[in-house]
């Protein structure tokens, strides 16, 4: 009698602590290790308050070319705290190469308040400009 007992409350402990039985799946995150999670993560940490985390995190949306980051980066390199923020915003958009972030790194070039971030977009532009020449040159050589 005492051995069925023992053995009816060790089954029906298994089976109602059972995590398979009650744990779901989040369907609205996604699955760890993907592009679209890893994306995310960064999104998050670029709106962060700790510059090291943002400043991370947009270098590597840049190196990712996120389209999703163009206006969180426009943002940053408009609105940056420190000269490091702004100048990785400016990086990173023209990392990404969207007409949009490309643009605003332009006007960054002449307008922005701080000489230091003026003078390093402009080299970012200027190496944007001199790529795109040299694209459109090796592409008339090459049909000739």
């Amino acid at each position: 009698m005492k051995t069925r007992l023992l053995f009816a409350v060790v089954i029906v402990t298994t089976i109602l602590f059972n995590p398979v039985l009650f744990a779901g799946e989040n369907k609205n995150v996604p699955a760890a290790n993907t592009y679209e999670a890893i994306e995310l993560n960064r999104l998050i940490g670029l709106a962060s308050d700790n510059v090291g985390l943002k400043v991370s995190c947009a270098f590597n949306l840049g190196e990712m070319k996120s389209q999703k980051a163009v206006i969180p980066l426009i943002a940053m390199l408009r609105d940056g705290k420190t000269d490091e923020e702004r100048i990785i915003a400016a990086l990173s958009l023209m990392k990404i190469r969207n007409a949009q972030g490309v643009y605003m790194v332009s006007r960054a070039a002449k307008f922005n308040n701080n000489e230091r971030v003026r003078y390093i977009c402009e080299k970012f532009y200027n190496g944007y400009l001199l790529e795109k020449e040299n694209s459109k040159t090796t592409d008339a050589v090459a049909s000739l």
